[in-house]
């Protein structure tokens, strides 16, 4: 590399010219630690592909909300004294829900969703795992 040199005659120090070199060409790195290549490398989603998978998305999440809403609202809440016509374990099942029940529907759905997104990432080719 040639030195450049200022207007007042001086020739920058080795930090100005590698930084004037980087501004003007991409970096390409050279080393052994590259990730490997993948096939995710030249995948581009099209547009129509991308509404479909946040289409997807937002269905599955609307409905989880859905059910978390019935659970912990419905359930525990509006529907506690008829719920508590019948028994679970001894105990009221309006009053289950509102103490354990809820509880134990929201970590299934938390299971639940991580399956299904696993489900629509591998659907639309958008999965790490692979």
């Amino acid at each position: 590399m040639s030195a450049i040199s200022l207007n007042d005659g001086s020739v920058p120090d080795k930090g100005a010219q590698d930084a004037a070199a980087s501004a003007q060409e991409p970096y390409h790195h050279e080393g052994d630690n590259l990730p490997p290549h993948s096939h995710h490398d030249e995948e581009v989603m099209s547009e129509e592909t991308v509404n479909q998978y946040w289409s997807a998305n937002v269905r599955l999440l609307l409905g989880l909300l859905a059910v978390w809403f019935a659970v912990s609202f419905g359930a525990g809440i509006l529907f506690a004294q008829p719920l508590n016509n019948f028994s679970l374990g001894g105990y009221p099942l309006g009053f289950w829900f509102a103490q354990q029940g809820s509880i134990y529907v929201f970590v299934a759905l938390i299971f639940f969703y991580s399956h299904r997104m696993h489900q629509i990432e591998r659907r639309f080719g958008v999965d790490d795992d692979e």
